[in-house]
């Protein structure tokens, strides 16, 4: 009967001992396993301790990082995860162009005129041209009706000497 009793204590015992002994997930394949799943989401890493998976790298967005995160919790043998991700700003966007004004094209056809005549300057703004320096008379006239004809608001000489 002691005989009996030990037999069965000792078949007990073995077959505790090999239901504890089944064999856990080894880290290496848990790292495979989720290293395989986040191969749809590039620039983020895994590292795998006892089970315990920690996400490193950058996603563009909040939604790439949660499903990184979603992917290495539903893979087998892992018990919980580390979520390192960083989420990159997007880029500022780009500087807004200069907008064009009418006084440009005004400017540029007077300063094309204006070259023409030595000891003249001339500045436009809102339209107006204003002209200072000192002419002649006949060469004020020609400066004149080539300023006019650009058809600007006004043409002020308040600051040019005629002669």
């Amino acid at each position: 009967m002691k005989m009996k009793h030990l037999t069965s204590l000792a078949l007990a015992a073995g077959l505790m001992f090999m239901i504890s002994c089944k064999s856990k997930p080894k880290d290496a394949d848990i790292k495979a396993a989720v290293v395989a799943a986040l191969q749809s989401s590039p620039g983020v890493s895994a590292d795998v301790k006892d089970g315990v998976v920690t996400l490193t790298g950058t996603v563009a967005s909040e939604a790439d990082k949660d499903a990184a995160e979603n992917t290495a919790k539903v893979t087998a043998g892992v018990k919980s995860v580390v979520d390192n991700i960083t989420v990159t700003p997007p880029p500022p966007p780009p500087p807004a162009a200069p907008v064009a004004t009418a006084d440009d094209a005004l400017k540029t056809s007077v300063a094309d005129i204006v070259k023409d005549f030595p000891g003249i300057t001339a500045d436009v703004k809102d339209g107006v041209i204003t002209i200072t320096g000192e002419a002649k008379a006949d060469r004020w006239k020609k400066l004149k009706m080539a300023l006019d004809a650009l058809k600007p608001k006004k043409v002020d000489a308040s600051g040019l000497k005629v002669k």
